[in-house]
């Protein structure tokens, strides 16, 4: 008897051999899909057209994305090879965020491509050329399963849609932004500006407005004395 006999020994092999295992994806997710109308048979193609609602956290967080339950207009082909389902399609939706320079709001209108194969967990067993063992932890994680005839779709889309949106949205290409010292829109007064002192020479400034002070205040007690003489003289 081999050992971990119905154990996680028996369970790789049941894999390998091709049995179906309880799948862990739900078919009545709208990004799951089902390969069993393929039936495993090269050459064989389906072609899917589906408005699914978008899911949460669907683009770059907190700068665009997707609102959570907008349509996601999908046009798929399947397609089966000898190591899984191939999968091509676009999807299309309408996207929401701020502008980076001054926070206006920012809808754009996005198209993605994709492909992705979705691999059998028997591949290697049925004729692909099997990776060398110190390859194999790596392409594990890259490559998709599909799981009892399913494959869940959002990953890849996830990724799709992250790659089409801008990383740094704007309003419009000439925006001027918010002014950095009291936040006004730049774009609604394009001459707004603030008189800048250099910190460096404040203390200088300061020095200079007391000088002149002073310099005013001696010129108007010099112009009260010679008035007061004036006036002393013509009472004389």
């Amino acid at each position: 008897m081999l050992p971990f006999s119905g154990g996680i020994f028996d369970l790789q092999r049941s894999v390998k051999a091709g049995t179906a295992l309880n799948t862990r994806l739900d078919h009545r997710n709208p990004l799951v899909f089902d390969t069993h109308e393929l039936g495993r048979r090269p050459g064989a193609m389906q072609r899917l057209s589906r408005e699914i609602p978008a899911p949460a956290d669907f683009g770059l967080v907190d700068v665009i994305g997707v609102p959570e339950g907008a349509p996601l207009k999908l046009n798929l082909r399947l397609e089966s090879v000898m190591e899984g389902v191939l999968v091509t399609g676009t999807v299309r939706a309408s996207a929401a965020g701020e502008c980076v320079r001054c926070l206006e709001a920012v809808e754009r209108e996005l198209k993605a491509d994709f492909q992705e194969m979705f691999s059998y967990p028997d591949a290697d067993d049925r004729g692909r050329a099997k990776a060398e063992p110190a390859d194999d932890a790596e392409d594990d994680e890259d490559t998709l399963f599909l799981e009892d005839g399913l494959f869940d779709l959002e990953p890849v889309l996830r990724d799709a849609v992250v790659l089409a949106l801008p990383m740094q949205p704007v309003c419009r290409e000439d925006c001027l932004g918010l002014c950095p010292d009291c936040g006004v829109s730049l774009n609604d007064d394009p001459d707004h500006h603030h008189d800048a002192v250099d910190i460096r020479w404040a203390a200088l400034q300061e020095l200079v407005v007391t000088d002149q002070d002073d310099e005013k205040d001696n010129m108007s007690g010099t112009a009260s004395d010679d008035v007061q003489s004036a006036a002393e003289k013509q009472e004389k």
